[in-house]
């Protein structure tokens, strides 16, 4: 008997249209689950981000807003209505920032606006002055930055009271102005006695009649006596010199020029030269072939100079060698005056840019130093916003290195 080819064998299995739309159905459906639950997990973990946020954000004891790019207060926490005088945070919100700015201080604000907004800075961060409604000021750090909102950006800024370290550095300030205003006219005053003893000294030094008052056998002691005088005097006014030139240093900032570094080194060692030949040491400059400009003020950038080279003079003996140096290091300009001098000992070498420090010593031909000098010279060198630091070995020299912008 015949069989029919469209009968299923045995042990097979027939899927008709009904049940691959029934899988297809449930794939469908494990899928859209799968992404719900991955959406469900998304929102959750954003939920917990925002609650940790909003924790932080209200409960800082920093004052916290979140404003436009018109500088509108979206959003503020407690801590800052407290620090502006105001009853609750929804008296904050809504307001400009520029409201509670101190008139003198508005283009603080106007800075932060430009440099977040405009010039898409990440972050700015600035210290000013806040105004209360009751007209009471205080000083905040501000520290501001940027992130991306619905398509725009907001700032997010958090505000520090530093009130009182204001008004401890103000204390200070009024303190050193005080003593650095009695030091100069102290002084100041200092310099007509001096001048009138150096002329007494003159006078009994130059004068036969006058020398002739003390009997010959005294006229030893008293041409000594009047050495030492004109010595202690000679001191006094290079004291007195350092004194005044410290305080107009620490009182302004000089108007720098574009000089030729090399050209000015040149001219600048001139006179030192001829110290060089009365003492038999070498004196060498050495400038690259091509020119090395910087912003100087010629004047004080001159005192950095003198007293490197001076110190260098007093304490390298005849025969040694002074050396400057002027090269392009590492994309900046740098200055060494290294000589072949005693060195500094290594337990001086942390003061020797003290005010006043104890790591001066008189030099090899009895030189006597106000202690002035190298913090004078640290000071003119930071004016310039620069780096200096030295390398000294004792009988072998000292290396002063200058680091220029």
């Amino acid at each position: 008997m015949a069989t029919d080819s469209l009968s299923p064998t045995p042990g097979s299995s027939t899927r008709g249209p009904d049940q691959e739309g029934l899988e297809q159905q449930n794939s469908r459906l494990q899928k859209e689950q799968a992404e719900n639950q991955a959406q469900r997990e998304t929102d959750q973990h954003y939920q917990r981000s925002q609650d940790r946020f909003r924790t932080v954000f209200e409960n800082s004891p920093l004052g916290q807003k979140i404003i436009d790019p018109n500088l509108k207060i979206l959003q503020a926490n407690q801590a800052l209505a407290t620090m502006l005088g105001l009853g609750n945070a929804d008296q904050v919100v809504g307001r400009r920032i520029l409201e509670f700015s101190h008139p003198d201080h508005l283009a603080d604000w106007t800075k932060l606006q430009q440099r977040l907004w405009a010039h898409k800075e990440p972050s700015f961060v600035l210290e000013t002055c806040l105004v209360r409604p009751d007209g009471s000021t205080f000083w905040c750090r501000v520290t501001s930055v940027l992130f991306p909102d619905d398509g725009g950006e907001l700032g997010y800024t958090t505000l520090e009271d530093i009130t009182e370290r204001k008004q401890l550095e103000a204390g200070h300030k009024r303190l050193y102005d005080a003593q650095e205003t009695i030091l100069q006219l102290a002084a100041h005053d200092l310099k007509s006695p001096l001048y009138n003893i150096e002329m007494v000294v003159d006078i009994l030094r130059d004068n036969p009649s006058v020398r002739g008052i003390a009997p010959p056998s005294a006229q030893q002691d008293v041409q000594e006596l009047l050495t030492l005088i004109e010595a202690a005097c000679k001191k006094a006014n290079t004291l007195l010199k350092d004194v005044l030139f410290l305080g107009q240093l620490e009182s302004t900032r000089s108007e720098r020029h574009r000089t030729n570094l090399g050209t000015f080194l040149e001219e600048s060692l001139v006179v030192f030269r001829v110290t060089a030949r009365e003492k038999k040491i070498d004196l060498i400059l050495e400038c690259p072939p091509e020119p090395v400009y910087a912003d100087i003020h010629a004047e004080k950038f001159g005192r950095i100079l003198d007293n490197l080279l001076s110190n260098a003079f007093k304490f390298t003996p005849a025969g040694g060698k002074i050396r400057v140096t002027l090269r392009q290091h590492e994309g900046r300009t740098r200055l060494t005056v290294h000589d072949t001098g005693l060195g500094i000992p290594q337990h001086l070498q942390p003061h020797v840019f003290e005010k006043f420090t104890s790591a001066s010593r008189p030099g090899l031909y009895g030189d006597t130093t106000t202690g002035l000098g190298l913090f004078i010279t640290k000071q003119i060198v930071e004016l310039h916003e620069g780096q200096i630091w030295l390398e000294s070995k004792e009988n072998e020299g000292t290396t002063f290195f200058i680091d220029l912008a």
